[in-house]
């Protein structure tokens, strides 16, 4: 819980909204497709057709108790991005551009009730990479427009650097959107072996991780300089695997080491790595001034309310320098937002 008298200040950058108006999933024939079963006030259940995928609560689609959630962490603002089971990008073209666009309408009504509490990143209809840049034009230009939009860390069967997907980043970076990276099959299919907490806690980093390296070594930072990036879950496992990469491209391929470790200190991520003093590596990897809060609200909410805690942990432990907790809970957010000085 925030204590009394301290500041609301923060600027969270990765959490999830699933709305009450998102419904089209009923008429589409398919239970891969995600709906919201409402049991109570304050529960609800995620579900794939007539199978239970997660037990929700009324932050993830009510916003007057989300916006309470936030006071009680001393967030002022939020950003929202789709819950990752939607990124559907095993879906036929049409299927896939009507969710999108539904997805991206419930967030944007959130964010129109939250008295600008709340931000946006909207959905796109990728592998449907044509479909994808008109939609995400619409996202930046629209009467309501968005900051960006979240993708998945493969989409379907490629990946990042793919040749396919270069229109995408070209539109994304020509509309200043920002990309919010996150795995959207909850780890599945990364790792050896599945099922939890394998795919919980080893397949979405080692997923985050191969995302990273595909813009880094890809070159897809290199090709599109001015793009943002933002990666959840602390970049996964790519801080720590970095090194050894960065050697092997420059052994083999002939990379220099140098440049890949400015293209990495390009990157943002989030500070969602549940150890303070991982935060440590973060800060050394990629830069005290690109390292954002991070809470996945509302489906962990110890995370949520001990956030301040846990970067003024990191902090008196000497894993963060004296007065980075304030910059990764607040200011460094509120840049790459474009809030400026955060209120509080």
């Amino acid at each position: 819980m925030q204590e009394a008298g301290s500041p609301r200040d923060g600027v969270d950058l990765h959490a999830h909204w699933f709305g009450r108006d998102l419904q089209v999933a009923d008429r589409m024939q398919d239970d891969r497709w995600p709906t919201l079963t409402v049991d109570s006030s304050d529960h609800g259940r995620l579900m794939l057709g007539s199978t239970p995928f997660r037990d929700v609560r009324s932050s993830l689609w009510d916003v007057e108790t989300r916006l309470a959630d936030l006071d009680a962490a001393g967030v002022r603002h939020q950003v929202i991005s789709p819950v990752p089971v939607t990124l559907a990008t095993w879906a036929d073209r049409d299927r896939a551009i009507e969710y999108a666009r539904a997805c991206s309408a419930s967030v944007s009504a959130a964010v129109a009730a939250s008295g600008g509490r709340l931000l946006g990143l909207g959905a796109v209809p990728l592998p449907h990479v044509r479909e994808s840049v008109d939609a995400l034009q619409g996202l930046m230009t629209g009467t309501r427009p968005m900051l960006g939009v979240e993708i998945s860390s493969r989409i379907g069967a490629l990946e990042l650097d793919d040749p396919l997907l270069l229109p995408f980043f070209e539109a994304a970076e020509s509309l200043g959107a920002l990309v919010m990276v996150h795995p959207g099959d909850g780890g599945s299919g990364t790792v050896r072996r599945g099922g939890q907490p394998y795919d919980f806690g080893l397949g979405m980093l080692t997923d985050t991780a191969l995302a990273a390296a595909a813009l880094v070594f890809g070159g897809v930072l290199d090709r599109f300089p001015r793009l943002r990036v933002v990666l959840a879950h602390g970049c996964g496992g790519f801080a720590w695997s970095y090194p050894r990469m960065r050697l092997g491209a420059n052994v083999f391929q002939g990379i220099d080491a140098g440049r890949l470790d400015e293209l990495v200190r390009r990157l943002w991520v989030d500070s969602l790595v549940l150890d303070p003093e991982h935060l440590r590596l973060l800060v050394h990897r990629f830069g005290e001034d690109r390292v954002v809060l991070g809470t996945d609200h509302p489906f962990f909410p110890a995370v949520t309310q001990q956030a301040r805690a846990f970067l003024s942990e990191a902090e008196q432990s000497g894993a963060l320098r004296r007065g980075a907790a304030h910059r990764v809970f607040s200011s460094n957010g509120a840049v790459l937002t474009g809030l400026g000085a955060v209120a509080s």
